[in-house]
């Protein structure tokens, strides 16, 4: 089973509490977990963070963890960052 869960535009300081939330319920389910990023705008670095912190929780209880349609805008943002979608997703830099 896969969990599929798709971000809002603005992923800034207002928005980790309730991406972390979000993640945390998707967590407990089972299956992998997918991230559509399609509608991001901003990725700002504490939802970077979050989203770090669920693929580490994902992979340690042996689940997947992918980001898909991620914009130019954001992959440029997550580069400053020092940051790829597969190093988003493997939770680590």
């Amino acid at each position: 089973m896969t969990v599929n869960m798709t971000l809002p535009a603005r992923l800034d300081v207002a928005a980790a509490g309730q991406l972390a939330e979000d993640l945390r319920s998707r967590l407990s389910d089972t299956g992998d977990i997918v991230i559509d990023a399609g509608p991001v705008a901003h990725l700002g670095a504490l939802c970077l963070q979050v989203l770090l912190a669920a693929a580490t929780s994902a992979h340690a209880a042996g689940r997947g963890f992918r980001l898909i349609q991620m914009s130019d805008r954001v992959l440029e943002q997550a580069r400053y960052m020092g940051f790829t979608p597969e190093t988003i997703a493997e939770g680590k830099p």
